[in-house]
């Protein structure tokens, strides 16, 4: 009975950790962040500022990158925080103001990511999160949802691909008909 109790507890908090990571991880980062990031990464302004932290003592870069993961953190508590009292709005506003901040900090600690590690502790810390995140995917419950996700998103894709077909397309008639409306309204308009 008691092993019975526990195991539910443990499968229960594995499924909270594992929605969690997918949460921030498949549909914050990868929708959201990862883009942000990737412009980030392509402005010459800060392929310029890459070149330059190179010659930044590792303490100096290592207090910059703490300071901006600790905003970002308390940014996304707060926002969680917000949303549970009931200010969604404002709450959802904080959290989605925290993503370009998320993505400078990823940026800073990928140009830094050497001078990050000579430090023992946090080359330390940073494995042990890689081994907390591994074991999260490998879990059947990660697994599973991935795969029901992957269905979900292959249908919304091939919905939204029919209602392009459909609606959208060249020659379409729906397109044939707003055309049309589009003229008259610029014809009554120019009366």
């Amino acid at each position: 009975m008691l092993s019975t109790i526990k195991n539910k507890f443990i499968s229960f908090i594995q499924l909270i950790l594992v929605l969690i990571f997918i949460i921030f991880e498949e549909i914050i980062w990868e929708g959201v962040a990862k883009p942000i990031y990737e412009l980030i990464h392509s402005l010459k302004i800060l392929q310029t500022i890459e070149k330059k932290i190179e010659h930044i003592n590792a303490y100096i870069i290592l207090v910059v990158f703490i300071l901006m993961l600790i905003t970002v953190e308390t940014f996304g508590v707060y926002a969680g925080m917000l949303f549970v009292s009931g200010h969604i709005l404002l709450g959802l506003a904080l959290y989605i103001s925290k993503i370009p901040i998320a993505a400078f900090t990823f940026w800073l600690f990928r140009v830094s990511e050497d001078k990050l590690m000579q430090f023992d502790w946090f080359k330390w810390l940073y494995e042990k999160i890689m081994v907390a995140i591994a074991y999260l995917k490998s879990l059947t419950i990660y697994l599973d949802t991935m795969e029901r996700l992957k269905s979900i998103k292959y249908k919304f894709k091939n919905i939204i691909e029919m209602i392009k077909r459909k609606y959208f397309a060249n020659k379409s008639p729906f397109i044939a008909r707003l055309k049309h409306l589009y003229k008259d309204m610029k014809a009554l308009l120019r009366k």
